[in-house]
């Protein structure tokens, strides 16, 4: 490519034009997205909130205010002190105290480490393995039996059930489709534009007969009935109110599952925030977090290496966990979070259920970022273990790595998942990725996800992915590469399978669809422009007369041309800067970008 003439690139665009793109979401030259409902009248609904402030906000670069170093011994008690010292700060106006910065060094840690303060951030110099330059918090021991070794805001769940008297009001509309943002109530009366409020959608006898009791199968003669029953899986959403007008509520993220009112009838409540706290803008970055075991099978050691929990709005960035039991990184009760750049790795324990679940959303996570994480040597790598709790969470840009089960909905309908360029690489199974009902494993866990959506996913030429329609709901799998997409993936779950298109076809136009969701909500004209190839390792964007490429931190050799639709070169860079900024003139510029790792061309409409 690097003797490709101009001519020959314009040919090569031509060609790129009628390159494979999805029947239900489209981007035109300006980034805006048109929607096309499927067959059964289903929309894939807007994923672009999930994360920090809602998606699209940057995690922000919050000073330092404290800094300690290791000490011998236990530093449990000293990293906690530091920690508290932090949170007798006074916040600034957006909520923040300040950072605290663990000197690079070894931090031998037997207890639990617990950042319960609003606006108090936890940095490392590093999360490499070697303590001269990085911070690495190593847990000893086991006491208490399997602890959590950080645990980011409170130690108790607020699962939203707790109300403000006389605010529970009817839902009004005979249903709230997938995807909606308003709705109508008895009487707006008791909101205002600001409140918390919960969407709340009952398990109902009639409910459970639509859904066949979770596709759960009656139980065998001496077996336990594993089959749903009422008022077990309740759908419940955190949200919170945008604006009002007369009886209708519009609220800052969209419902992930239709609302019928002759299945269950939906109400809202003011969620009471005087009992446990909710904390925000909490932080963990530039650290690893090491767990003392003795490998193979050994399972008398820490078991959690970080939880999020009871928070909002608030972030990991850079972090490495190793050696855990469950989970890397596990969030609960949480909601509008960012974890981004994170490894969870190498966890010990058997090789069975309730282990090794290396990013899990477990209850009442919702709205929540996975991006460009890695996971390696667990089971389900990437997990929603949250139930109809948890729902509108992304994993971005993930690689897992020998992955011993599935990255997956887990159990009880979890509702709106988006694997988003997730990848596989090193497979030692076939069936690695999965929408579907999981039947009676475990605890009846049933339909495990609905309306959720793998997007030019890639579990290579020999991996295989389930996926199964639910009843009621959809599930789709568009521009994946896989050797199977089956409705039967394995041998005791046989339902319809979902909605699958340009299977081995990535799509090509929209490379990434929270990213294209996300730019489409935005109103300051700022444009992501789709790549002509895809698994490209950047994304473009526009505006404020340039165009940036963002290679996400990558420093590889890359070249950058620029042309215009008649050939004249308007710029040249070499670079291995993951920011790339070129001025943005006339209407149409083509760009021809080669790296180390691939060549690639794409057409940037300015106007």
């Amino acid at each position: 490519m690097k003797n490709r003439s101009v001519v020959s690139l314009l040919l090569g665009l031509m060609c790129c034009t009628l390159s494979a793109q999805t029947g239900l979401v489209k981007i035109d030259d300006n980034g805006r997205l048109t929607c096309t409902p499927d067959a059964d009248g289903f929309v894939i609904p807007d994923f672009s909130y999930a994360g920090y402030h809602n998606g699209g906000v940057d995690i922000p670069d919050v000073p330092v205010v404290k800094e300690i170093s290791p000490i011998s011994g236990d530093n449990t008690a000293h990293i906690q002190s530091a920690i508290d010292d932090v949170g007798r700060l006074s916040k600034n106006a957006q909520g923040i105290r300040g950072a605290l910065l663990l000197k690079a060094g070894k931090y031998d840690v037997s207890g639990t480490i617990n950042v319960k303060y609003d606006g108090v951030i936890l940095r490392g110099e590093g999360n490499g393995t070697s303590p001269s330059s990085s911070t690495i918090i190593y847990a000893k021991g086991n006491s208490p039996a399997q602890r959590d070794v950080i645990i980011l805001g409170n130690t108790s769940q607020n699962k939203w059930n707790s109300k403000v008297s006389n605010t529970q009001k009817n839902i009004t509309d005979a249903v709230v489709p997938v995807g909606s943002m308003s709705f109508s109530v008895t009487s707006a009366t008791p909101f205002q534009v600001g409140d918390l409020i919960a969407v709340y959608h009952p398990c109902t006898a009639e409910w459970l007969n639509a859904v066949n009791r979770g596709g759960v199968p009656a139980p065998a003669t001496g077996e336990s009935d594993e089959r749903w029953t009422v008022d077990q899986w309740p759908i419940i959403y955190h949200r919170y109110i945008t604006a009002i007008s007369g009886n209708k509520i519009t609220i800052d993220a969209p419902v992930f599952y239709t609302l019928n009112n002759s299945l269950s009838q939906s109400y809202v409540y003011r969620i009471n925030v005087s009992g446990t706290a909710i904390y925000r803008e909490i932080g963990i970055e530039n650290l690893r977090v090491d767990i003392e075991s003795a490998g193979g099978e050994d399972e008398s050691h820490a078991w959690q290496a970080i939880r999020f929990r009871s928070l909002e709005n608030c972030w990991a960035k850079n972090v490495i966990a190793k050696g855990f039991g469950q989970s890397g990184f596990i969030t609960d009760c949480c909601t509008r979070t960012t974890i981004e750049d994170c490894q969870a790795i190498d966890p010990v324990s058997i090789i069975t259920g309730e282990r090794r679940y290396n990013f899990n959303t477990y209850v009442y996570s919702q709205l929540i970022l996975f991006k460009n994480c890695y996971a390696s040597n667990g089971r389900h790598h990437y997990v929603s273990n949250g139930t109809s709790s948890a729902s509108g969470n992304v994993f971005l840009n993930c690689i897992s790595d020998a992955a011993n089960s599935v990255s997956e909905g887990h159990r009880h309908w979890t509702q709106g998942m988006l694997y988003d360029r997730h990848r596989e690489i090193n497979l030692i199974r076939a069936f690695v990725l999965g929408l579907y009902n999981r039947v009676d494993m475990g605890t009846g866990h049933g339909w495990a996800a609905v309306h959720s959506v793998l997007w030019n996913c890639d579990v290579t030429s020999g991996g295989t992915i389930g996926l199964q329609k639910p009843p009621t709901a959809q599930n789709y799998a568009i521009g994946c590469t896989a050797k199977s997409i089956t409705g039967k993936p394995v041998n005791d779950s046989n339902f319809p399978i979902g909605y699958v298109e340009l299977q081995n076809q990535p799509v090509t136009q929209i490379p990434s669809l929270y990213l294209a969701q996300l730019n489409n909500r935005k109103q300051n004209g700022t444009v992501i422009n789709p790549v002509m190839k895809e698994n490209a390792p950047f994304d473009t964007i526009i505006g404020n007369g340039k165009i940036t490429l963002d290679f996400h931190g990558l420093g590889i050799y890359k070249s950058v041309a620029a042309y215009n639709l008649q050939g004249q070169g308007l710029y040249r860079t070499k670079t291995k800067s993951s920011m790339i900024e070129i001025p943005a003139s006339g209407e149409i510029v083509i760009l021809n970008i080669e790296t180390e790792l691939d060549n690639y061309t794409t057409k940037i409409c300015l106007k």
